[in-house]
């Protein structure tokens, strides 16, 4: 995930526990398999309509998480979309409207950890 400001390692943990609680409790993902990588931009290099959030006065993030698809409702996804919005505005303070959840629901086939894929996963539970 991407948040304007600068490194701040506090902010980062908080972020990480934040987002793998809700992705847990509102996707049913398991906290063992949710990893968050938090990357800081300056706001003189984030530009929304050519103008940067230093002269916007704004923060700003950009969250994308992937799923195996197929393993939750649009209506979860819908719910999540607006809850990570609201949890990362509050969290990142003064946060631009553009700031925005993707979840990317990949094939099971191309989508894995661990050097398996989720399909391979479904076909041999342990």
């Amino acid at each position: 995930m991407n948040l304007s400001g600068t490194a701040n390692p506090e902010l980062s943990r908080t972020v990480a526990r934040e987002l793998t609680c809700l992705t847990c409790s509102l996707l049913d993902k398991k906290p063992l398999n949710t990893t968050v990588a938090i990357q800081y931009f300056a706001p003189e290099h984030w530009f929304i309509n050519e103008r940067s959030l230093a002269e916007l006065a704004k923060n700003s993030f950009r969250l994308t998480v992937s799923i195996a698809e197929g393993t939750n409702t649009r209506f979860q996804i819908a719910d999540y979309h607006k809850a990570a919005f609201e949890l990362l505005s509050k969290l990142l303070g003064n946060a631009h409207p553009h700031s925005n959840v993707h979840v990317v629901e990949c094939s099971a086939t191309g989508y894995g950890y661990g050097g398996v894929t989720q399909e391979y996963r479904r076909q041999h539970p342990s």
